[in-house]
């Protein structure tokens, strides 16, 4: 097995707090530090691909997401840190005063292109013809999927289980909960766990966008190629693999004001802000499997970032 090389973006490791709520004891891993404009998970990903994209020498990278996709923001913010520059293909619409993530899309300057729910679904396509149109015109595209899930990308965490190791006794875990988009944050844990041994330690992935069956499939297939490309002599078992699902049926945009009040009551015990898209629904999710009506949780609640997206909800917040 060879690692791939990376670039040097992120503040890690992250720090591995003690928390509490509702009485019940239990430990989060603050991957919302990695960064203030690159704060998140993404960051860890973009490091290997972005590292990719300085090799190739391109002038551009290509990403794409929601209008409040942390993922699209940390990529035009690392593209222009390492000078690149950026086109951003967005579910949404523009705004003439932004807020949020889109706030700092702008500010740096990048390309952006907005799409109807309709249109994105396409967007993968999208990309390679708008690559195909800048090629014509000399300029060389690197184009980066959404969440940065990728074979390359997901080594972010897979190494970020050796992080964790070095923190605390994984054997002591039972698992890990954390956020889906699309999937490739629970497939790098899924793997890194493999690789180093934790054979035992279940990922609990909260999917936020696409169905069950959907998020299983991504994440597998990300690990089974993964496997592949990188000739990791292992065979991954996917019963550590459990969805738990059911936490976004209002909308990936959307949030019910039941899953505002738990993270507001979250937030007057522990100052942690949860955003109401990704980290938001996935900590409803470990609350209520994990956490209530419990003294203790040997569960890990992985924090992924997200704070900006808050700021574009803040009337749900201030009801």
């Amino acid at each position: 097995m060879k690692e791939p090389k990376k670039l040097k973006l992120a503040n890690i490791p992250t720090p591995l707090i003690d928390s509490e709520f509702e009485g019940c004891k239990f430990k989060i891993k603050r991957d919302d530090f990695t960064g203030m404009e690159l704060s998140g998970n993404k960051v860890r990903k973009l490091e290997y691909l972005l590292y990719e994209a300085k090799k190739q020498n391109v002038d551009y990278v290509f990403t794409s997401g929601g209008d409040q996709s942390n993922h699209a923001r940390a990529t035009c913010i690392a593209a222009m840190q390492v000078g690149i520059k950026s086109k951003l293909f967005l579910w949404g619409k523009d705004k003439k005063i932004a807020e949020g993530n889109l706030f700092f899309d702008k500010l740096t300057n990048t390309e952006i292109e907005y799409f109807t729910k309709k249109e994105y679904a396409n967007v993968p396509l999208l990309m390679e013809k708008e690559k195909v149109k800048f090629e014509k015109k000399d300029k060389k595209v690197y184009v980066i999927p959404s969440g940065g899930s990728s074979t390359l990308g997901i080594w972010g965490y897979i190494n970020f289980m050796k992080e964790l190791s070095e923190q605390i006794d994984i054997k002591k875990l039972n698992g890990i909960v954390v956020a889906a988009g699309t999937g490739g944050t629970a497939a790098g844990l899924l793997l890194g766990a493999e690789i180093l041994g934790f054979n035992k330690l279940k990922i609990y992935p909260v999917n936020v966008i696409y169905s069950e069956n959907e998020i299983k499939n991504k994440i597998s297939s990300l690990v089974k190629s993964c496997v592949n490309d990188y000739k990791i002599n292992i065979n991954p078992d996917f019963n550590n693999l459990v969805v738990l699902d059911g936490y976004s049926k209002e909308g990936y945009k959307n949030i019910t004001k039941s899953k505002v009040k738990v993270l507001k009551n979250f937030f007057k015990q522990s100052g942690i802000l949860l955003d109401p898209i990704y980290t938001g629904k996935a900590f409803v999710a470990f609350y209520e499997n994990f956490l209530r009506s419990k003294k203790k949780s040997n569960v890990l609640f992985l924090h992924t970032g997200g704070l900006f997206g808050t700021f574009a909800k803040r009337k749900d917040f201030m009801m």
